[in-house]
C-alpha cells in the first residue's frame, strides 16, 4: 500500500470513528453513561491517536493524547459525568473534529488553548468528598486479598520493520515514542541485520526492537499503535516471572463462548467502484439492444432472453447495493450544528434522530448535507420560539427538533420537523407583497403561502446575522433538491411547529420509468410520478381558455400539459381523443401530461446531460434505448411548476 493509501485509510477510519462518537455523545446527553458507551469513546479517540502519532500528523496526536487522558478518567471512575464534565468532553470533541479535518486537508491546525484548559480544569473535579479522617478499622481481609493478588508480568514487545517498510510510509521512531507513552522502555536493540557502512541503504530498513510494556496495559492498546504500518513483524508475549513461590490455581471451568457472527468488509476505492456501475449501466443498454434486435425477428420471447434480463437487474441492483450509505454519515454533522446554534442564538434545543440507518446512493449522501444543514439552521432561527416566549406559550424551554428518513415507494423521504410557532402566514405574504413577488390582490391558499419562502431572495428576517437575513437559504434547499432529482413539501400549524419533507430517489444512476412517445421523440417519465395512464373520453379534455385545458377524471379536473408544446417537437397529437393520458403526481398537486403512445415500461440507466452537454430545464437526464436512440428522462416537477406560470396548451376545440 502507497503512503498516500495508508492516509486515507487513517482519515476513513477517523471519520468513522467521529460518527460513533457523535451517536454516543447523544447517548451520554439522554442520561445514558454506561461503562460500554464510554468505553467505546475511548477506544475511538485511542485509535486516533494511535494512527496520528504512526503517520506524523504531530498536532492531531498532541490533542488526542491529553483528550485520551481525560476520557481514561471518565472510565475508570476517577470523574463523575456531569453538566460541566460534558461540557467539556463535548468542546473537546468539535475541536478533535476540526484537527482531524486540518491533517485531512493540509491546512493550519485550530488553537487547542481555552478547550485544553477547560478539560485540565475539569481534571479536577473529584467523583466523592475525600473524607475527613482516615479509618482506623481497616477490612485486614480485603487487605489480604489485594496484596495476594498476582501481579500482571509486563509484555515483552519485539517489533522488526521488514526491509521495505519505509516505503509503505512507516517511520519506526514514532511507533516507539507511541509505546513508550504507555510507559514502555526499551531493552535492546537488534542489530544482526545491519550491514557495513559501504553496503548500507539508506532507504531500507534493518534495526529491531525489544521493550518491555507495563502489564496494565491491554494487549488490544499496544497493537493498535500498528494499525496503519504493513511490513512489520510483531510479536507481543508475557514476561515470564522470575519465580514463582506456588501454582497458581486452575482456572474455574467455563462455557464455551458462543460463536458470534462478524461480516468481513474489505476496503474498494470510489473510482473502482463507479466504473463498476458505469459497466454494469452500459450492459443494461447493450441487453436492452439485443432484446430488441431479437425482437425485431420475432425471437422476444424465448427463455434465455428472460433469463438475461432478469439476471441483469439483479446484478445491476446488486452493484448499487454496493453504493448505498446510511444516512447516519450525513445526520452525524447535525449535533454539532445544533450546538453551535444554541450559542448563536441562545435557544436551547433537543435534536431527535430516527432511521439513521436508512441506506441511500452515496452521490444522493454527499450531496443532500447543505440543503439539511440550511433546513435546520432555518428550524432553529425561524421556527423554534425563545425560551421566554416557549414558557409564555406553555412550552417547556428546551425545543425540539427531529430529523427523520425512512423508504418510501421507491424513494427516500428525509424530514426535518420542529415544535416552534409554525409559519406566520401574514407576515410571509407582507414580505412576499414588499418584494414584488406576489401582487396585494394575489389570492393564495396557505400551502401557496408557505411555499413563497421559496423564492429567490425571501427573508423574513428583520436584521441580517450570521444566521440568517440574507435571504438565499430556502431557496438554495429547492434548487439542490430538484437538482437531485427531488421534491419537498411544507406543512406547518400556528404555534405547533412546521415540518419540510425532502422526497429524493434512492439512487440517480438508474430509475424505473415509462417510455412515451412525442412527435417522432422518445420520452421517459419516472415511474415514481405516475399515477395511471388512460385513454379519455370524448369530452372529458375540455379547453377552458388560450392554450389551457382541465381533464374531468371521476369528477376531479386536473390541468392538461401538452409536452410536444413547451419542448418544442414537431408532428406531436393535437387531438386529446387520440392522445394518451399520464395521470402523475407532483410537488404542486396532480396534473396530465399528454402524450403520443406507450412504447414500454422498464429500468434504464441515467446519463448526465450537464456533464456531457448543458442543463435543460424539465429534463433530468438522458438515457439509451434499446434501438441505440437517446431518449431524455423528463424533470415532471419542474415542467409542471413552469407550466403553472404561463398558458399550457393549445387544444382544438
Amino acid at each position: 500500500m502507497r503512503p498516500d493509501e495508508i492516509q486515507q485509510v487513517f482519515f476513513q477510519e477517523c471519520e468513522e470513528g467521529l460518527v460513533l462518537m457523535e451517536s454516543s455523545y447523544q447517548l451520554v446527553r439522554s442520561g445514558i453513561t454506561d461503562p460500554d458507551t464510554i468505553n467505546g469513546i475511548f477506544r475511538a479517540v485511542h485509535s486516533i491517536k494511535g494512527g496520528a502519532g504512526a503517520l506524523g500528523h504531530e498536532r492531531l496526536h498532541a490533542f488526542t493524547h491529553h483528550y485520551e487522558g481525560f476520557l481514561d478518567q471518565l472510565r475508570t471512575g476517577t470523574l463523575k459525568m456531569g453538566p460541566e464534565v460534558f461540557g467539556a468532553i463535548i468542546a473537546a470533541f468539535d475541536l478533535l473534529c476540526d484537527h482531524v479535518a486540518a491533517a485531512r486537508d493540509g491546512t493550519e491546525p485550530p488553537t487547542d488553548g481555552n478547550v485544553v484548559e477547560r478539560l485540565a480544569a475539569t481534571d479536577n473535579v473529584p467523583i466523592a468528598p475525600a473524607p475527613a479522617t482516615v479509618a482506623v478499622d481497616h477490612d485486614f481481609d480485603s487487605l489480604i486479598a489485594m496484596l495476594e493478588s498476582p501481579i500482571a508480568e509486563p509484555w515483552t514487545v519485539r517489533i522488526r520493520p521488514g526491509r521495505d517498510a519505509l516505503d509503505h510510509g512507516a517511520e519506526p521512531v514514532l511507533l516507539l515514542r507511541e509505546l513508550a507513552l504507555l510507559g514502555g522502555q526499551a531493552v535492546v536493540a537488534d542489530l544482526a541485520d545491519l550491514p557495513q557502512l559501504d553496503t548500507l541503504d539508506p532507504h531500507l530498513a534493518y534495526l529491531g526492537w525489544t521493550l518491555t510494556v507495563p502489564g496494565n496495559v491491554d494487549e488490544a492498546e499496544i497493537r493498535a499503535i500498528f494499525d496503519f504500518t504493513e511490513g512489520y513483524a510483531l510479536d507481543i508475549a508475557r514476561a515470564q516471572p522470575l519465580a514463582e513461590t506456588a501454582p497458581r490455581p486452575a482456572p474455574s471451568p467455563r462455557a464455551a463462548p458462543v460463536a458470534t457472527y462478524k461480516a468481513e468488509t474489505i476496503r474498494v476505492d470510489l473510482d473502482k467502484l463507479d466504473r463498476l456501475v458505469n459497466l454494469v449501466g452500459e450492459l443494461v443498454i447493450t441487453q436492452a439492444m439485443l432484446a430488441q434486435r431479437l425482437s425485431e425477428h420475432g425471437l422476444a420471447k424465448i427463455q434465455e432472453l428472460t433469463e438475461l434480463d432478469h439476471l441483469t437487474r439483479e446484478l445491476q441492483e446488486g452493484t448499487m447495493a454496493i453504493r448505498a450509505q446510511p444516512m447516519k454519515t450525513v445526520f452525524s454533522r447535525l449535533p454539532r450544528i445544533l450546538r453551535e446554534l444554541e450559542t448563536e442564538t441562545g435557544k436551547r434545543v433537543r435534536l431527535e434522530i430516527e432511521g439513521e440507518d436508512t441506506e441511500v446512493d452515496r452521490t444522493v449522501v454527499e450531496r443532500i448535507g447543505e440543503p439539511l444543514t440550511h433546513l435546520v439552521r432555518n428550524a432553529v432561527d425561524h421556527g423554534l420560539e425563545d425560551p421566554a416566549d416557549r414558557r409564555a406559550a406553555g412550552k417547556p424551554e428546551e425545543g425540539l427538533v427531529r430529523i427523520s428518513a425512512a423508504h418510501q415507494s421507491g424513494r427516500i423521504v428525509i424530514t426535518v420537523a420542529d415544535d416552534g410557532r409554525g409559519i406566520d402566514r401574514a407576515r410571509v405574504r407582507a414580505k412576499a407583497i414588499e418584494r414584488g413577488i406576489i401582487t396585494a390582490d394575489a389570492v393564495l391558499a396557505d400551502e401557496e403561502i408557505d411555499n413563497l419562502i421559496f423564492a429567490p431572495g425571501f427573508s423574513t428576517a428583520e436584521t441580517v446575522s450570521s444566521v440568517s437575513g440574507r435571504g438565499v437559504g430556502m431557496d438554495v434547499v429547492r434548487k439542490n433538491v430538484q437538482a437531485l432529482g427531488g421534491r419537498i413539501a411544507i406543512q406547518s400549524h400556528a404555534g405547533a411547529g412546521s415540518s419540510f419533507a425532502l422526497s429524493l430517489p434512492l439512487t440517480l444512476a438508474v430509475l424505473d420509468g415509462m417510455i412515451v412517445t412525442v412527435g417522432d421523440q422518445s420520452f421517459v417519465v419516472p415511474l415514481t410520478h405516475i399515477v395511471e395512464s388512460l385513454r379519455p373520453a370524448p369530452g372529458e379534455v375540455r379547453p377552458i381558455g388560450a392554450g389551457a385545458a382541465l381533464f374531468n377524471m371521476r369528477g376531479m379536473h386536473i390541468p392538461v400539459h401538452r409536452i410536444a408544446d413547451r419542448l418544442g417537437v414537431a408532428g406531436a397529437e393535437e387531438d386529446p381523443a387520440k392522445a394518451v393520458l399520464i395521470v402523475v403526481e407532483t410537488e404542486e398537486g396532480q396534473a396530465v401530461l399528454m402524450v403520443d403512445g406507450i412504447l414500454d415500461q422498464r429500468q434504464v440507466v441515467v446519463k448526465s446531460l450537464e456533464a456531457n452537454y448543458e442543463a435543460i430545464h424539465g429534463v433530468v437526464g438522458a438515457t439509451i434505448l434499446g434501438d441505440g436512440r437517446v431518449a431524455l428522462i423528463l424533470d415532471v416537477d419542474a415542467l409542471s411548476s413552469r407550466w403553472r406560470r404561463g398558458p399550457t396548451i393549445g387544444l382544438a376545440a
